[in-house]
């Protein structure tokens, strides 16, 4: 393709470069008590909020906004990386017939290798800083922690599994049973207590104990 992705780039301001002392400068340069003198409260404030934004743009640089997206992992070095840029091109060039299929294979192991030796020497040291790091050592542990959970399929009246065409279906008698009261009635203890009367069945009755 001749076109490629249009990326929006989200930039920030990066406030520990920021110039304190010029931002300071720029904004007491202003002679405010002339500047603000016979103008209301919206007009003064628009006024500053002008000012306060120029000297903003001048003294506080701005950076790439960088996101989980864009962090590389902790157990992945800038070697390892390389390595494995490495690995990805010869596997384009094994597919266009330039290297053979064990080149390319012995490079996959190694760097098979590398990770696991990486994330290995990585837990390695967050189990020994423990006490010291305990910030990254559960923020490691909550990361392998989450697992994604599929929806389970549903099933029918009769115990079978329904399809995906029919989940709809489904879905829609369920809820309207709810509004309806249409689901299966729950057995009353009442009704059981005057099953039993009109079965001839005596009433259980407590009796004072004689002393």
């Amino acid at each position: 393709r001749d076109m490629g992705k249009a990326m929006s780039i989200v930039r920030t301001l990066n406030i520990w470069k920021t110039s304190f002392q010029l931002f300071k400068d720029l904004v007491s340069r202003t002679p405010w008590e002339m500047v603000l003198r016979d103008r209301g409260a919206e007009q003064s404030w628009k006024t500053f909020k002008d000012a306060f934004f120029r000297a903003q743009e001048l003294s506080v640089p701005r950076c790439k906004k960088s996101g989980k997206e864009g962090k590389r992992p902790a157990w992945l070095s800038r070697d390892l990386l390389v390595k494995l840029k490495g690995k990805r091109e010869l596997h384009r060039q094994w597919k266009q017939g330039q290297i053979s299929w064990e080149e390319y294979r012995e490079a996959a192991r190694l760097c098979r290798d590398e990770v696991k030796r990486a994330k290995a020497w990585l837990e390695l040291n967050l189990a020994r800083d423990a006490k010291n790091n305990k910030k990254g050592f559960y923020g490691y542990v909550s990361q392998k922690k989450k697992v994604k959970e599929s929806v389970p399929p549903l099933m029918s009246k009769n115990g079978n599994l329904v399809s995906t065409d029919e989940e709809t279906e489904v879905l829609n008698k369920l809820i309207a049973s709810v509004f309806t009261g249409k689901l299966s009635p729950c057995p009353s203890p009442v009704d059981g207590l005057q099953d039993g009367v009109q079965r001839g069945k005596a009433i259980p009755t407590v009796m004072e104990e004689e002393v």
